[in-house]
């Protein structure tokens, strides 16, 4: 269905020109072996001349044919099984589920200390404590004493937090900025919750896996454990209020409908909507992905505040919050105000949407901002919410004046609601906060102590040193289980305990995946909480959040599923398989592999998540084993130039505090030998690293060779060579000093797509699985920041059997010098048959440009050095969509729906700029703006990829440019995935336009389409628990900001008798 609403938006001059040109301004004439052009077998010798002399560099620095011989020689003893996905993916929930559950339960000792600590307190107004508060701890005043509430607080690194200074004995308390330390409230909060200080150390010392535990409280004070400094902005402000974060919103309240009413009467005008326009904002805030609602604005006429969403509800998720936000500066203030309407609307669409089943079908609600009512329109109330009062009504009275308050209040105590005033801008947070207590009261009063689990998120609150993490957090509330406040529900607060999404990630059996295949793990809504294509962080200087990065759906980065199938499936908590062909990019976008994947799935038993795993056919369905023996896997597992993949789980050291210091390779030792026979380690992975250990091992001895013959290498071409096996070993040798290497990121952290990671392989090693066995991939790194045009990386893959089954049992390469690589192309291209050395033709002359290209179009040799690293299209226009045309490359569709635009401030929509991570074309540089601020905000883009054809090894054409005559030959280098392209420089093609890979933005053009989008609503899973309202609740407990009149409080206590008897 989405497909349907894409129109992309383009230049139209450009594109017409663009076929103009194509059809118009040029006469292709092909031409196969022309004599009058570049002579093809020239061509074919300097192709030849190269391929022979890069492949024999690149396998003899490598070891590539001695580790073929080496596994080889095994290829009897080993066992070829194929991977079963289910099974894999079962035991992958499995675990999951039991390190999900060990979190559930250390929150829910949490719970049990806090409700048994309240519950031994009794309130004293007169309270004074010192409590170590986070922004003060450690702080001095003039003199050099400690200030009032800060007091010295013990801090020190650990590597466990992020090399975050804690205190792992105690928590510290935050207090949001705008209220008062010593609050008669918080205070008394603070003392009783003094006593989870013993059960969060508790915790971890059971679960060294935990990371931050605490205990967020109704009153607005936060817990945290361990203890750590908290630090103002550059205004002294702190804006965290854990009231505000969506665990404690998940956990304090059920599902909910809500309609907002905003009243737009002429009374309403300057501060008055102001605030109002702050109260609803606020009010959308406190509203998660498991909540629907729409806005309703009222004078005399009913406005829906966005006009195609008349009548029904949307899913409160981040872009359709953002998108309602952007109308409410839209709002003006005229005319009379006529409620009753207003209220008859609310109530229609609730119980209308509540019929469909497509809401919350939990609790519902009308929030009312007003300044004032003039009746209490009880006639209302009792044709569409008496006596049942399902739905509850909050009204906010905005201004100073309280002539209507009494009306007001009135209104929300006949159902089941809370009446606030708010004055003033400060007061608008503290006010919408209390309507969530409120809704949480049947859960309190059922004693329900459901657990929550978020979606994937970066929490800001603390700006700990390795930059943003992406979290889920486990919550629970915290009842007060005091007698005489039972019917009153009095939630206390919220406890929750952290999880990295890194932790899950250490569960995956990356060995058991294959060289593409990977994990991933889904909410009830459908949104991501693992997949490699999770992009959450943009880079820009420094990691920042991106907008939305919470809530991408799955179906947004598995966009090959059109209709949908395996996102509704894992949703709806089913076990099963899929398969569909995709295309995956590799290389920050530029690349693109197409491969045929099969996806397994299933639950994860207590929680709210599906996982899945996706396998790609052909060698990553296959694994083998092999066995040798543990005294020379060990021995051969510790040589110096030997390392194991850092995110991989060999040994689970993360358990026990005593396990911390060891090495993986450590705890393998320790554990294989039965030292350490506690140890949690994957014996299985474990014996198939020892066996890759073995066999490679031959390699260092001959790499070491090598580096000692001084008549070898001697211009130090070749800087570094590597290997790394399907088990996450891999080798390294260098052949130059370190401080004299071109590019000293590569194979290190910093390189984040050339290493082993969680949930990928190397991308030297997944591009050399895709080539013909035998031959080598040949590429320039791209580099995150600038572009590094020094080397050039060679590698091949090995395979264990001459078979398409065959499992790819390892990969190796070099790292050499882009100057040695060009140096060794021009020395070939020099060459000729003529037998008085006499060339007719030669990569020196001037009327010929000479490239070498990789597959996926990208220059790696050409005379003008500026161009090294450009796609082709973008240097030779004209030849690009030749080769296009007779399918010499193939152009491929990609969508990107996690990009970013780059938006000038106070511009249209299509002043935009695209700065995507994942796709940073260097054509970009130019469309960037001097001057104006910028914003960057999410967007879908459609873009390009390229790929040549496999079968066709040479091509020669000829291209008409205004009469002139131009042409261009291209032959494939032997045993390589490279091109060499010889191109004329008799004509003046430059009018040709360029063939680009910039991304062009999706832009929903139409407001039918735009409209569909809103309203389109993707399965979901709804949340098993709801507490929407209790027969013992205190209706009464409905607002405090005024008292009632005595004609209006005899009015209201028989109906609410009344109704609290049925």
């Amino acid at each position: 269905m989405e497909g349907n609403w894409r129109i992309l938006f383009s230049h139209v001059c450009s594109t017409s020109f663009l076929l103009l040109w194509i059809f118009v301004g040029l006469n292709v004439v092909e031409v196969v072996g022309s004599q009058q052009g570049i002579p093809l077998s020239v061509v074919k010798l300097w192709a030849s001349a190269f391929g022979g002399e890069i492949k024999s560099i690149s396998a003899k620095y490598s070891g590539s044919q001695l580790l073929q011989k080496k596994y080889k020689e095994f290829e009897k003893s080993v066992r070829v099984e194929e991977i079963d996905g289910m099974k894999v993916v079962k035991n992958l929930a499995v675990k999951m589920e039991e390190m999900f559950r060990r979190k559930a339960e250390a929150t829910r000792r949490l719970v049990e200390a806090a409700e048994e600590a309240h519950h031994q307190h009794e309130e004293n107004p007169d309270l004074q404590y010192e409590y170590f508060n986070a922004v003060l701890i450690n702080e001095v005043d003039e003199e050099g004493n400690n200030v009032e509430l800060g007091g010295e607080f013990i801090l020190e690194p650990n590597y466990h937090f992020n090399n975050l200074s804690v205190n792992l004995s105690l928590s510290v308390v935050q207090v949001p900025t705008n209220m008062y330390n010593k609050d008669p409230d918080i205070v008394n909060g603070v003392y009783w919750s003094e006593a989870l200080n013993k059960v969060f150390v508790d915790n971890f010392e059971r679960d060294p896996t935990l990371i931050w535990q605490y205990f967020g409280s109704a009153k607005g004070f936060f817990r945290q454990y361990p203890g750590v400094k908290w630090h103002p902005d550059e205004h002294g402000v702190i804006g965290f209020d854990c009231r505000n974060r969506k665990w404690y919103i998940q956990a304090a309240t059920s599902p909910k409908d809500v309609v907002i009413l905003v009243d737009v009467s002429g009374s309403m005008k300057g501060l008055r909507l102001t605030i109002a326009r702050q109260t609803v904002s606020s009010i959308l805030d406190t509203l998660g992905d498991d909540d629907f609602f729409n806005i309703i604005a009222y004078n005399q006429e009913i406005q829906y505040v966005e006009p195609c969403l008349n009548g029904t509800l949307v899913r409160a998720d981040r872009t359709n919050k953002d998108h309602f936000r952007e109308h409410l500066d839209k709002l003006f203030a005229k005319g009379i105000g006529l409620l009753g309407e207003a209220l008859t609307e609310a109530f229609m669409i609730l119980s209308d949407f509540n019929q469909t089943g497509r809401g919350s079908v939990c609790s519902q609600a009308i929030m009312l901002v007003t300044d004032g009512a003039t009746e209490m329109y009880d006639d209302v109330f009792e044709k569409y919410n008496w006596p049942e009062r399902k739905v509850r009504l909050f009204p906010y009275l905005i201004g100073r004046e309280s002539a209507f308050a009494d009306n007001l209040k009135w209104m929300a105590c006949a159902n089941k609601g809370y009446f606030s005033q708010i004055s003033t801008l400060a007061d608008v947070q503290e006010n919408v906060m209390r309507y969530l207590h409120v809704m949480s009261r049947p859960k309190v009063i059922d004693h329900e102590h459901d657990t929550v689990w978020t979606e994937a998120y970066v929490d800001s609150a603390l700006n700990d040193k390795s930059g943003p993490t992406l979290t889920t957090t486990v919550a629970m509330p915290v009842f007060s289980t005091k007698n005489e406040t039972k019917n009153q529900g009095i939630l206390l607060g919220v406890v929750g305990t952290d999880i990295p999404l890194q932790e899950l990630m250490k569960l995956i059996p990356k060995h058991m995946l294959g060289i593409h295949g990977y994990a991933f793990a889904i909410t009830n809504n459908g949104y991501i909480l693992i997949h490699p294509d999770l992009r959450p962080l943009y880079q820009e200087g420094q990691k920042r959040r991106k907008p939305n990065y919470s809530s991408v759906d799955l179906s947004e980065v598995e966009w090959e599923d059109k209709d949908g199938i395996l996102r509704n499936a894992m949703v709806n908590r089913r076990t099963g398989t899929f398969s569909m062909e995709v295309k995956k990019t590799v290389d920050r976008g530029r690349r693109v592999l197409k491969m045929h994947n099969d996806y397994y799935y299933t639950d994860i038993k207590g929680t709210p998540f599906s996982v899945g795993v996706a396998l790609s056919r052909g060698h990553g369905k296959y694994f083998f084993r092999g066995n040798l023996s543990l005294e020379a896997g060990l021995r051969d597992l510790e040589q110096p130039d030997v390392a194991l993949a850092d995110e991989w789980t060999y040994c689970n050291i993360e358990e026990e505090h005593e396990h911390r210091h060891l090495t993986q390779i450590q705890a393998i030792k320790l554990f294989m030998t039965g030292r350490r026979p506690h140890l949690k380690c994957d014996r299985e992975l474990i014996q198939e690293v020892l066996f890759d250990a073995v066999v490679t091992a031959p390699l260092e001895a001959y790499w070491t060779g090598l580096a000692l013959n001084k008549s070898e290498n001697s211009d130090k071409g070749v800087e570094i060579t590597f290997l790394g096996t399907r088990t996450g070993l891999s080798r390294t040798n260098l052949f130059v000093p370190v401080d004299q290497l071109s590019n000293r990121d590569f194979l290190t952290a910093e390189d984040k797509e050339g290493v082993f990671n969680a949930d990928h392989f190397p991308l030297w090693y997944k591009r050399a699985a895709e080539q013909v066995p035998g031959t080598f991939v040949y590429s320039i790194p791209f580099s995150t920041a600038l572009e590094n045009k020094s080397v050039v990386l060679a590698s091949t893959a090995i395979q264990l059997l001459d078979d398409r089954k065959s499992p790819i049992v390892a990969a190796v390469g070099i790292q050499m010098k882009l100057e040695y690589f060009q140096k060794k192309f021009w020395t070939a291209c020099r060459q000729c048959t003529a037998l008085d050395g006499k060339c007719s033709i030669s990569c020196d002359n001037e009327d010929i440009n000479c490239y070498l290209i990789d597959n996926n179009g990208f220059i790696l040799v050409t005379e003008e050095q500026s161009q090294t690293g450009l796609f082709f299209g973008e240097v030779e226009g004209a030849v690009m969509n030749k080769l296009l045309q007779m399918g010499s490359f193939k152009r491929i569709t990609l969508y990107d729906y996690q990009a970013l635009c780059r938006e000038y401030a106070g511009s249209s929509d299509s002043a935009r700029t695209l700065s995507d991570v994942s796709v940073q074309q260097t054509a970009f540089r130019g469309r960037e703006r001097s001057r104006g601020k910028t914003m960057m905000v999410p967007c879908d883009t459609e873009y390009p990829a390229f790929v040549s054809e496999r079968t066709i090894k040479e091509t020669t054409g000829n291209i008409e440019c205004d009469g002139c005559i131009r042409s261009f030959v291209i032959q494939q280098i032997p045993s390589s995935n490279l091109f060499m392209v010889v191109v004329d420089n008799k004509c003046d093609c430059s009018s040709a336009p360029p063939v680009t890979m910039d991304p062009i933005e999706i832009i929903y053009i139409l407001s039918s389409l735009k409209c569909e989008r809103l309203k389109y609503q993707k399965d979901r899973k709804k949340p098993e628990s709801c507490h929407p309202f209790h027969p013992e609740e205190n209706a009464m407990e409905c607002g405090s900001a005024t008292r009632f009149s005595g004609p209006l409080a005899a009015a209201l206590l028989p109906l609410i008798t009344a109704t609290i008897s049925r």
